[in-house]
């Protein structure tokens, strides 16, 4: 079966990482989904489960290409580890959050890659970050007016509950 890169995108406060989180759990048992975590400039913390690394770490990274793509975000460095790649070239579902802004990049350099953008209506987005509470998240205000377009090869509205938006995930993952 031919591999390839899922990347989920979409706004903060859209319920990414609980979908991909119900995802990874439904898929467990299949070893050809992979679900990496990302390298971030900042510790983990109870809504993120990343690899944390240095900004030092994170530049050198970048500089040298150790990175199979990397994006800066709110003041802060994220990266997908090289190995990812060979890991879709080998057969391999690989699904992880990234910046919208990164897709046309990923697309011109990741294997296979599709698009899914998780979203949900503006109040929603709104009460999600300020329920998160998360001082890093910076000013909400800003983070919920930031947009990019991307074209997606399927979109969950994730206004219901998060099974209903992780079963239409899954279902994308398993129809790669």
């Amino acid at each position: 079966m031919a591999g390839g890169f899922v990347l989920v995108v979409g706004p903060s406060g859209a319920g990414k990482d609980t979908l991909l989180r119900l995802a990874r759990d439904a898929l467990a048992g299949e070893p050809r989904y992979v679900f990496p975590r990302r390298l971030v400039t900042r510790p983990p913390s109870a809504h993120e489960d990343n690899l944390p690394i240095d900004e030092a770490d994170f530049s050198a990274g970048e500089a040298e290409g150790r990175f199979a793509l990397s994006w800066r975000a709110h003041n802060l460095g994220y990266a997908l580890p090289a190995e990812t790649v060979a890991l879709a070239r080998n057969g391999h579902v690989v699904v992880c959050n990234v910046s919208r802004r990164v897709v046309g990049e990923a697309r011109r350099r990741l294997p296979g890659v599709t698009v899914v953008e998780v979203t949900a209506p503006p109040d929603v987005l709104s009460a999600r970050l300020a329920a998160r509470g998360r001082r890093e998240d910076g000013d909400l205000g800003a983070r919920l007016t930031r947009s990019a377009t991307v074209v997606a090869d399927l979109v969950v509205m994730n206004d219901g509950s998060p099974e209903a938006g992780a079963a239409r995930l899954v279902a994308h993952l398993r129809a790669r």
